[in-house]
């Protein structure tokens, strides 16, 4: 199966996210060296690239870069805060340039909860209207949402009051937040235990799966997953398989995560979970996050391993 490939154009961002896991470290990419990443993605037949950050659109060359992707048929994709796409003139730029598709993250649809987790008293109205100008231009949007503990009780508001508000989003995905990475560190009251966005989360996915929309999770163990252990991230690249290659703008370089890099901490009582196999676990169990809260899930892995392969991609 043709795998995604990651590119980090920009280490720089307009934003300053409290969960940053990518912050800024003042780098952006050279031209050559993103041209010749974007060459060498399409020759190894990649499904597609995803431009991200930092903040991508704060790579001046960001167009120029799209329609190269394009024109070697490697569809480019756009993860972005939202704020440089609320000018509609920019945003043409992009989508002119070949852009299809882009992940806007969005937190909260409270004002002062985004505002608070990303540091901008703008945030969510420059979102509102990056998402107005994707509507007219008829550009696909997904959203993409880091659980913490500032949203964990409103995830299924988020979720109906912007598909709602626009009905043209189809596609949801939550990432729990990563507590490890730099400034995430700084900000641990942010970690929240995963019953305190069970229901929560038990509620959005269960509105979207009847609204015929779809959604992922990611780092969310599947006794978390309510009725939709085929829809977490980690177990759908564990059955299919998946690896993906990814460019970091810091020490770290170019990186190939294959299906070690979907394995979390396990407690005693994962051995008794049929799901144990697919499941990849707690991430940082131990350290922020306890084997307490984790409990045996009976269902049957073919039925799960089924659902992921007969799933939509």
């Amino acid at each position: 199966m043709a795998e995604l490939a990651y590119l980090q154009v920009a280490r720089v961002c307009n934003q300053k996210c409290l969960f940053c896991s990518n912050p800024e470290n003042g780098r952006t990419i050279a031209w050559e060296e993103a041209a010749a990443l974007v060459d060498s993605f399409a020759a190894q037949g990649a499904a597609g690239v995803i431009l991200t950050g930092g903040e991508p659109t704060l790579f001046e060359r960001l167009p120029e870069l799209i329609a190269r992707a394009r024109s070697l048929g490697l569809p480019p994709r756009l993860i972005t805060n939202g704020q440089r796409t609320a000018k509609p003139d920019y945003l043409r730029r992009l989508v002119d340039a070949g852009l299809e598709l882009m992940h806007v993250s969005v937190h909260s649809v409270h004002d002062g909860v985004q505002a608070e987790l990303t540091g901008n008293k703008r945030s969510l109205a420059n979102i509102l209207k990056t998402l107005e100008n994707a509507g007219r231009l008829g550009t696909r949007v997904d959203i993409n949402t880091v659980i913490n503990s500032r949203n964990a009780g409103h995830l299924s508001v988020n979720v109906r009051v912007l598909a709602e508000r626009f009905p043209f989003l189809k596609h949801f995905v939550w990432n729990n937040m990563d507590p490890l990475m730099n400034r995430a560190s700084l900000n641990p009251e942010l970690v929240p235990k995963l019953r305190a966005f069970e229901l929560e989360l038990h509620r959005a996915m269960h509105w979207l799966d009847a609204t015929g929309r779809t959604f992922r999770v990611e780092r969310v163990p599947l006794c978390y997953m309510s009725d939709f252990p085929h829809r977490s991230t980690e177990t759908r690249k564990i059955v299919k398989e998946e690896a993906r290659e990814i460019f970091f703008l810091d020490e770290k370089g170019l990186s190939r995560q294959d299906r070690s890099a979907w394995s979390y901490g396990k407690s005693a009582r994962c051995a008794a979970c049929p799901l144990d196999s697919l499941c990849a676990g707690l991430y940082q169990l131990g350290v922020y996050y306890s084997e307490d809260e984790l409990c045996p899930v009976f269902l049957s892995p073919e039925t799960v391993a089924a659902r992921v392969r007969e799933d939509k991609p």
